[in-house]
This record gives C-alpha cells, structure tokens and sequence, in this order.
C-alpha cells in the first residue's frame, strides 16, 4: 500500500482495533433496535446508525446501513450543535426528521444523543429510524398530490426528548399524537433512545480502557484514513470531465415530458468534483430531493466504485458539489420532499454509476430498478377490537448488468442495500392483507451482453379492513431503467388494482388516497436493471441457459438477443439452439435497429393497437413511451427517451 496511507499517529495495532472497535460499536446499536423496536418496517432494517465525533462529523458507519442515511447522518448532528450550540448536557437525547436541516424526508427519523466524558463533550451516538407514519394527509405520509410539506407530516426540527436524563413526556405526546399509530411510534423512539445508550456505553468502554486521549485520536485517525486512502486511489485514475443525464418520469402539472437531472463529474488528481447545474427547477410532487439527501446521492453513488474503502466523513472530504438551488437537486422550503428515495436521490445514483463506469470500466455497472413503495393503511376488522393498521412494504428488483457478469437479480434497491425482503408471513399476521404471489418476471431485465438481474411481480389481497385507502411511491413507468454500452432498457414500473377482473385499472407507478375495500387485489412489478454491452453479442448459451431458468422467454431471446431457440420438451428443459437461423436474425436486427429508433411514434403507437408488436417491443426496438393509463404514446417523453438511448445504446452497436 502507498506509504501515504499508511501514516497515523497511532500505532497500527492500537488503530485497527479502535477503528474496527468502533464499526463493531455502531453495529451494537444496530443489534439493539432490531431486538426492542415495535415497527415491522424498522425491524426489516430501514434504519441506520452511527459514531460522530463532538463536531458532529461521521467517525464511523456500521457494516449493513443503509447509504442514503450515512450520507446525511453528520448533517443531523451539525443541525444539533448549531441549534443547541452550548446548551448540550450530558443525559440530553435529541430527535429530528427536517428535510431542510440535514435530513432527508419526515418518515426518518433520528435519535441523537451526546456523549460526555470528565464534563467534556466527546461524540454524537445517532439512531435513525423510517417511521412508517409521520402523519400528513394520508397513511404512511407519502402524498402525490401535496404541493408542500405541510401534507407529508411533522416537521421536527432539532427538539430535545431528554433532558439531563428526563424523559420529557409532554413533548413526546404532543408529536406521536399527530401521527397515525402513536403507541408504535413512542415504542421505536425508545428503541432508537437505547441503542444510542448501549454504544454510548461501549465508547466509554473503549475510553476507559485505552485513554481518552488515544479514542479522540483515532477518532481523527479514521476520517484521515478513508481520506488519504480514497486520494491514493484517485490519483491512480485519469482527470478528466464525465457527464450524463437521468429522468425523473413526469411533473404532474407539467404532463408529457421527463425532468432531467444532469451530472457533471470531474477527477483532478486527488479531488471529485460534481456540477449539477442543468438539472430541472423545483417540481409540484413529492420527487424532489433536499441538498443534504441529494449529497448523500453523490457519495453512495462514488462509493459503490471504492466497495473496500470504509466510509465517514474523511470521504465527503474527497467530494465537491454545485447543486443548483430551487431544483429538484436541492429543493428549498416548503417543496415536497417525502418521495426524494423514488425521484431524484436514486437517479443521481445511477448518474454516477454510469459516470464512473467509464472511469473504472472494470467495475461497469449498467442502471438498476427503482425503489418502490406500496402503502396500505386503515382499519384493521379482523378481531372486535378494531385497530388502526400500516401494510408499508417495498420491492425487491433487478441491479444493471456489470462489466463481466449479469446484474444480481431480485436484490434490495440501492437507495438501501441493507434492507431486507419483507417476509409475507410477518405481514399477514400483522396486517389484514394476504399476499397472493411474489415471483420473478421473465424478460423483465434489460438485455445486454451482460444481462441486467430480474425484477418481481408481487401481488396481494386486502381482507377485513374499512376506510382504508392505497398509496404508492414510484418512477420509472417513463424513464424506463436503461442499459449502458450498447445494452436495451428493462420494463416500466406501474399498479394495477384490481387485475384480471372487469374493475381492473392501472394507477400508474405513484399515486395517493386510493380508496380500497374488503376483497379488493392489487399487484405491481419491479423492473430489472439495465443491460450492459451490445445484447446481439451475448454467448447464445447463456441465452439458452435463461430460457431454461425462465428469466428470458424464447418470444424475447429472439427479439432482444437474435437468438432462435426451439422448445423440445419444456418439461425436462429440452431446448436447442437454431444457429443458423440466430445468424439470419441477428444479421436482420443489426439492419434494421437504428431505423427503429427513428420510427414515427404514431405509426408504433398503431401497430401496438394493432398487436403487431409488444409493449417490450415498443421500449426497446423502437424508444417510444407511453402513457399505459391511455395507452396513448407521450412524444415529448418519447424524443427525450430516444436521444437517451441513442447516446447509451445506438453508437455502441458499430
């Protein structure tokens, strides 16, 4: 290792067992909460923890939290210092969820307690925790149609919950009485309150047994660490300016037209600096994403490309960003906020992943499915004694295909990768909704020489509940997950109530206040990620090897790779190869490919009308979107869409 990395103050031994002893730490908290907290959401890991030093700047992360929290963590507890400034005690715990002051939407929520060693402020201890209801308009907080944040719930900005160790119950009371739930609410803020207390307790530990000199020196030994290791490795990389542009799908006042946000990335030696000026102003939902949630972006986004590179604040360093105020980048007080997770947060992720691909073309990774989430909220009317339910449940998908590989199929969203799959048994016992199937859906990742991993389809069925209403929070239905290098887009997200009965109707992928009743189904897909590399170069035994596996059907093998399989026994997996037949038809897409992407819309629009072709075929063959309420193809979205394409896909075909 470059003898720059190296240098400490500590010696080697003492370092590594105090930076490590200090993930471990954090990883006690985590432990903690999984044990005590009473929400099924938090208990599936939509939490995150962390060590900050008295400056409130992030020492340490655990080994499973979630990224989007990580990046804002040390924001929060700089919101304390400058709210509180001297008027910090020991015993103090402080609560904050502000989007504007260092948070990221209302439902997370974050415990901060300060630590105190000999009278002197030492570190922060933070527990931050996804509320599945914060109040607002509608259950589980996400309201499509809130034109400001007083419809998403309570805005808590930096309020004391202890004082010197007193608990203050009024307090308490006064905001858990505005949510829906409260006793589950109060039971996760005494959750979050301990496990701070339990690695409150571990760090003094750790003080007392190596000094409180040699624990605040490792302190800044971490962050200097990731610091010069993170230089060390940029310098080993070309300089040079990147840049691309991602969609959030719609404005819902604006109609027909995806709302860009453009990456500028540049490396000057040891330094990342990130210019997103050219992003779209401020829109009217809940897509946007505040300065500290959008930072957060850019460092998951750069850090997924450094996997062995611990992360804390001596990362941000490293990191430099002009977000243009009042866009959807860097909303500003009162916009909407609570669905930043689904709009711009994971499109800045996969902005940069596709920019950091071509620095780092060994670790390619093409674009991945976008986070969902699915609401359900109303009455409970399975026993006498009615109870207020939350079904709050999140999708599983596809990640893009990668330099060498496919995409990992059915995978958490990487707004999240600690989260966990939610397992239907545990929601059934909770909630009055069965789930009816949960499985993956063939040809649903991009084709590509590397294949993006798969999406699923999950469906389920509302039982004995009254008032209830469905919500949903979601993209991707027009900015279809793309493919890098020559690969093909993956399927458009979206809901369907009712399907296969004559009150069958498509919601769209985000919705609000969707009145449900007993009996009453739904299902939705996640899509795939996208494909990496020309897909007409892709081995035909591994195509041959997902039509057996069920991830390709032969229609698309055909299709999207070129590849003509014939089925002898689908039973026993008795398929074969036509290789003459795929050299015809691979010869015959290389033709015509690029004249599809320059079809009249309104002639592809007819020929689905028609069934002369798909709705796969209308992605990718021919870059045209549409409006599946309608079916109705959206030309401005459809012009942007292709220009996308031709940039990601076409000039690669050659």
């Amino acid at each position: 290792m470059i003898e720059e990395v190296k240098e400490t103050k500590l010696d080697p031994v003492t370092f590594e067992v105090l930076k490590n002893g200090f993930i471990n730490l954090v990883d006690q908290m985590s432990e903690q909460i999984l044990r005590t907290c009473y929400s099924f959401v938090i208990y599936n890991r939509d939490f995150s923890c962390a060590l900050c030093d008295a400056n409130g700047d992030t020492v340490m992360q655990g080994t499973q939290d979630i990224a989007v929290h990580v990046g804002t963590l040390h924001l929060t507890a700089k919101a304390v210092i400058e709210d509180f400034k001297d008027d910090i005690h020991e015993g103090d715990v402080f609560l904050v969820n502000d989007p504007y002051h260092g948070g990221t939407h209302f439902n997370d929520v974050r415990v901060v307690r300060p630590v105190f060693y000999d009278g002197h402020l030492i570190a922060f201890m933070q527990a931050n925790g996804h509320w599945s209801d914060i109040g607002g308009s509608v259950p589980g907080s996400f309201d499509v149609g809130a034109k400001d944040i007083f419809g998403e719930g309570m805005r808590i900005p930096p309020v004391r919950m202890w004082s010197r160790g007193e608990y203050l119950e009024d307090v308490a009371n006064l905001l858990v009485s505005n949510m829906r739930v409260p006793k589950e609410r109060l039971g996760d803020l005494r959750s979050q309150s301990e496990a701070t207390k339990v690695a409150e307790n571990e760090l003094l530990r750790l003080v007392e047994k190596y000094g409180i000199d040699t624990v605040l020196t490792a302190f800044k030994e971490s962050q200097n660490y990731v610091e010069r290791l993170t230089r060390a490795r940029l310098k080993e990389l070309p300089n040079g300016t990147w840049e691309t542009t991602d969609y959030i799908d719609m404005d819902p006042e604006l109609g027909d037209g995806l709302i860009p946000i453009h990456v500028k990335m540049t490396i000057d030696d040891d330094h990342i600096y990130y210019d997103l000026n050219g992003t779209h102003p401020t829109i009217s939902c809940f897509l946007n994403s505040t300065l500290g949630a959008s930072l957060s972006g850019l460092y998951a986004g750069t850090k997924t490309f450094f996997p062995d590179t611990p992360l804390n604040s001596g990362f941000y360093r490293v990191i430099t960003a002009d977000l243009p105020e009042d866009s959807v980048v860097h909303a500003k007080y009162p916009a909407p906020v609570a669905g930043f997770c689904s709009g711009s947060y994971e499109k800045i992720m996969n902005a940069c992943f596709e920019l950091w691909s071509y620095v780092m073309p060994e670790r390619a990774l093409a674009c991945s499915f976008n986070l969902e989430y699915l609401l359900i909220g109303g009455w409970d009317k399975r026993t006498k004694e009615e109870n207020f339910f939350m079904w709050y449940d999140w999708m599983a998908g596809g990640h893009g295909g990668r330099s060498d590989r496919d995409g990992a199929n059915t995978m958490s969203p990487v707004f999240g990768m600690g989260l966990s799959v939610q397992p239907c048994e545990g929601q059934e016992r909770l909630t009055p909704v069965i789930t009816t199937n949960h499985e993956i859906i063939t040809d649903s990742g991009g084709p590509g020489k590397f294949r993006g991993g798969c999406g699923v389809q999950k469906g389920g069925t509302l039982t004995e509940v009254a008032d209830t209403v469905m919500s949903v929070c979601c993209d991707r239905s027009r900015s279809v997950t793309w493919g890098i290098k020559g690969g093909l887009p993956s399927i458009p997200h979206g809901n369907w109530l009712n399907p296969d009965t004559e009150n069958e109707q498509f919601l769209g992928s985000f919705f609000s206040n969707v009145k449900v009743k007993s009996g009453d189904s739904f299902t939705r897909p996640s899509a795939g990620g996208g494909g990496l590399g020309d897909p007409l170069e892709r081995d035909p035994q591994r195509v041959l090897e997902d039509v057996i596996d069920e991830y390709v059907s032969i229609e698309r093998a055909r299709k999207d790779y070129g590849v003509v399989i014939i089925e002898i026994d689908k039973e026993i997996d008795l398929f074969r190869i036509d290789f003459e037949a795929t050299k015809n038809e691979r010869d015959y897409i290389r033709k015509h490919r690029k004249a599809w992407l320059e079809e009249d819309p309104i002639k592809v629009e007819k020929m689905l009308k028609n069934g002369e072709i798909d709705k796969l075929d209308v992605i990718r063959r021919y870059g045209v979107i549409m409006d599946y309420k309608t079916n109705r193809v959206l030309l401005k979205s459809t012009a942007q869409f292709r220009e996308s394409m031709k940039k990601r896909s076409l000039i690669f075909w050659d």
